[in-house]
């Protein structure tokens, strides 16, 4: 079976910045993170954990850590468990899931689909918008940097932006930059 799942960035709009991805339901929750970041063009420097709430949550799914026993509930190996054992097809089951503990990038996950195909590999077939930069400071740091490079894309603040992004002199920050065969270039090397 295969399961399609919207996942969207949580707190940013004009834009939003979302997937839509088919994925093996044979996947660990480990190799769903590995499609999570490819997907987004995440870079893989930090933490992540599957939850069922922001808070108070009854489910934590996540690389073993030392820290685990300081979580209220049990966490779940990711590399353990499969997809299919959590979602068992139920449409109606979401997780979030969170990306770098400091600037809490939360993903709401929806299934939305259990199509009857065999995948071997995670597919990408729509989305919307860039993925923030790594360590801009969660949303508040990604909607100023849209702003700087919206209000003054030649003045200072845009060319600091663009020195700390790599970016070219006059190279434009697109909010709307997302290119569905470049994701699943990507997606084919997990």
């Amino acid at each position: 079976m295969v399961y399609q799942f919207k996942i969207q960035i949580k707190g940013i709009t004009k834009p939003p910045v979302w997937r839509r991805v088919l994925v093996p339901d044979t996947f660990t929750f480990l190799r769903f993170h590995e499609v999570i970041q490819c997907a987004f063009g995440w870079c893989d420097y930090h933490l992540f954990a599957f939850t069922d709430k922001m808070y108070d949550c009854d489910v934590r799914i996540s690389e073993k850590s030392e820290y685990d026993e300081f979580y209220p509930v049990r966490t779940r190996n990711a590399a353990n468990l499969r997809l299919k054992a959590y979602f068992e097809g139920d449409t109606s089951k979401k997780l979030l899931y969170e990306y770098d503990f400091g600037d809490s990038w939360y993903h709401t996950i929806t299934l939305e689909a259990v199509l009857d195909e065999k995948m071997t590999k995670a597919r990408c077939v729509a989305g919307k918008g860039i993925c923030p930069p790594e360590d801009c400071g969660g949303v508040g740091g990604y909607e100023y940097l849209k702003q700087v490079f919206k209000e003054e894309p030649h003045g200072e603040e845009a060319r600091n932006m663009r020195e700390w992004l790599e970016m070219e002199e006059d190279e434009d920050w697109d909010v709307d930059d997302f290119d569905v065969d470049e994701t699943n270039e990507y997606l084919s090397d997990i």
